[in-house]
């Protein structure tokens, strides 16, 4: 006999073997009817599978949160059967369910083109309306092999070949096609539903590995219903008129280019916004106590392998030698520079907490057909920071670090959605009580904070566990930007000490932490956040002065000059066009301020103010404009100094009169 326990804490004892579908029928025959999956111990299993085991116990409908992933795996499979029936001779080989989604990759000779996808969703229709049964069977593993190798599935076969031994060889029927797959699946296929979409093709290589096979690669999207099916769509769109390549390059921020794959190339204003960005950061981890550096680019590559990152993080770094037969390499992360500053000279107690900032660029490989504009390169910089500390002392860091990252995000108007606490990988350094210490404490430290964490099995970095902050954007996207790790591993392993109160020398503990993590990445964030349209403060250019007709020209650059002493970023269209296409054009361009100046603006000192977004314009002074604009200008963080000798009226009104 085996107990479950129902959600609602009642207790009942089935006969061993039981199924999910008995335990339903037991209920309801409704029940047993809309149920689709078991949730056994948190473990998602088949509904007709029996259960392995007692425990906690829930019957999944279609509709329940949970099933979502197991209709979008199943939908993979359904387009897998189609694709066979349209084009034979195509091999399967791995297809997951993935965010919003699924895909499938295809070893097939011709390649698919776009005109292909309808015709395989109109079959994967047909195979959802056809009902076919999904059931699971174990096979012996021999026989596995040369059953997918007699159908020509070779890839399948060599999947099977290098499953460990030991392990489990499940195989999926649905109706008359077959599938090697771990599971769970749905009953059936027509549970999978009609609220499927087939969104684009790409390629891949075999096990992601580009000296394999390339094969085709076919993404989709599926959801409960039509209704969220639409509102995807509806967001998907919305995403790709917000894309960041294409806003960067009609505001004139960055290009990228074949010669400097995965490299930005930042123009001026591009490079404004990423310096203003930058030193908004910096006053806020100045204001908190952390002291800036520079470490060197490159390092020698002993280094890299005392502090463990050439075992663990060796193929993504860029390794060269010299011709005195030094092996160097650029450094893909700053902690083990920072250790050495730690280490040079002596350290006492008094001295902790020490927070190291620094902003240096890092460069990591990564496969080119990974490289997504701002979102993932080679060359990019960090917010990054250590914290050297005492253990008593790692929860009010901790702590304090959460604390400054809600005040960042609330400043660029983005969302904290969720904090996520990545655990012990299986490969990782240092033994399971420093571990658990560690993961402990982060998860105290985050709940100190306000901050509900939830748990993620085998996600922490080698040497500690993690805290990762994903952020909403104003279309309901989550983005995981910052992270704290907690860091018990390389201080011993770079042989860092501090003397202690009893005049004896203690490991520091370390704290890796980022709040924006890659400004690149960050950036291409906040640019899809605003589509463009950043705060004033932000913004690359603040201001356009432009002239409805030449005889404003020198007045227009008299405004220039007042605005850019007030603090600022200006530029002027003096341009011989009619005023709604230079107005039409800056709009585009997203500058959130266009001042219109004309004859009788000249003639009365003033200057017409059109708001980004906005349809009317406001008419007032120069002066007026110039102090409103500095005030409205001020970055977050010192909005408190915004009435000081630097922004006060009177230093604008002396600027003209100067002037």
């Amino acid at each position: 006999m085996i107990e479950l326990v129902f959600p609602d804490g009642s207790k009942r004892e089935f006969e061993s073997g039981a199924t999910g579908r008995d335990v339903a029928a037991s209920i309801s025959k409704s029940l047993e009817k809309r149920s689709v999956l078991v949730k056994l111990d948190g473990a998602l299993l088949d509904l007709d599978r029996p259960l392995p085991k007692g425990g906690a116990f829930e019957l999944l409908t279609r509709d329940s949160p949970a099933a979502l992933e197991t209709i979008r795996h199943d939908a993979s499979h359904v387009m897998a059967e189609a694709v066979q029936e349209l084009f034979p001779g195509t091999q399967v080989t791995i297809g997951p369910a993935i965010e919003d989604g699924f895909y499938y990759d295809f070893a097939r000779s011709e390649p698919f083109s776009l005109d292909d996808l309808p015709k395989i969703e109109q079959r994967m229709r047909e195979i959802v309306d056809r009902d076919e049964k999904i059931s699971r069977e174990v096979w012996a593993r021999e026989a596995a092999i040369e059953h997918f190798k007699s159908i020509g599935e070779d890839y399948k076969a060599e999947i099977v070949a290098d499953l460990p031994e030991g392990d489990e060889i499940s195989v999926y029927r649905q109706g008359a096609w077959k599938d090697l797959c771990l599971g769970p699946h749905l009953p059936s296929t027509k549970f999978v539903g009609k609220a499927f979409k087939l969104t684009k093709l790409a390629g891949a290589y075999w096990r992601g590995d580009h000296r394999n096979a390339q094969l085709q690669r076919i993404y989709g999207t599926a959801w409960a219903s039509d209704a969220d099916l639409e509102a995807y769509l509806l967001r998907i769109e919305e995403a790709e008129k917000r894309d960041h390549r294409r806003i960067g390059a009609t505001m004139d921020l960055f290009h990228i280019q074949e010669e400097g794959k995965g490299m930005i190339f930042w123009h001026p204003k591009g490079w404004t916004l990423y310096r203003t960005l930058q030193n908004y950061v910096r006053r806020r981890m100045e204001a908190e106590g952390y002291v800036e550096v520079k470490t060197p680019q490159v390092l020698d590559y002993s280094l890299w392998e005392q502090s463990g990152h050439a075992q663990k993080f060796g193929a993504n770094m860029f390794v060269c030698e010299t011709d005195e037969g030094e092996k160097l390499a650029l450094k893909p992360m700053n902690c083990p520079g920072h250790l050495q500053i730690f280490n040079h000279g002596q350290r006492s107690y008094r001295e902790l907490p020490m927070r190291m900032a620094e902003f240096d660029g890092l460069h990591r490989y990564e496969s080119s057909g990974s490289l997504h504009g701002l979102l993932r390169v080679r060359g990019l910089a960090q917010d990054d920071a250590h914290i050297f500390c005492r253990e008593d002392q790692i929860e009010a860091e901790s702590k304090a670090f959460v604390e400054l990252l809600q005040v960042i995000y609330r400043d660029l108007d983005v969302e904290l959605d969720s904090v996520k606490l990545a655990l012990r990988p299986d490969l990782r350094f240092g033994d399971d009580e420093i571990w658990t210490i560690a993961e402990d404490t982060l998860e105290r430290a985050a709940n100190a904070a306000g901050v509900k964490v939830e748990r993620l099995e085998n996600e922490g970095a080698f040497y500690g566990p993690k805290l990762e902050f994903h952020l909403r954007d104003a279309i309901g996207r989550t983005w995981q930007c910052g992270t704290l790790q907690l860091d018990y591993v390389l201080p011993e392993r770079m042989d860092a000490s501090y003397i202690a109160e009893d005049g004896q020398k203690h490991r520091p503990v370390m704290l890796h932490r980022a709040i924006l993590g890659s400004l690149e990445r960050f950036l291409g964030v906040l640019i899809e956040h605003y589509s463009g349209a950043f705060p004033l403060w932000l913004a690359p250019v603040q201001v356009v002065v432009a002239t409805i007709t030449s005889d404003a020209d020198e007045y227009a650059l008299k405004a220039v000059d007042v605005l850019r002493k007030a603090g600022l970023r200006v530029e002027s269209d003096l341009r011989n066009e009619k005023i709604n296409y230079k107005v039409r054009e800056h709009s585009l361009a997203k500058a959130p301020v266009i001042a219109v100046v004309g004859r009788r603006e000249a003639e009365l000192g003033q200057v017409a103010l059109r708001r980004f977004g906005s349809t009317g314009q406001e008419v007032v002074s120069l002066l007026e404009a110039a102090n409103m604009l500095a005030l409205e200008a001020v970055p977050p963080d010192l909005a408190v100094r915004a009435t000081g000798d630097q922004r006060s009226p009177h230093g604008v009104v002396g600027a003209m009169e100067a002037g």
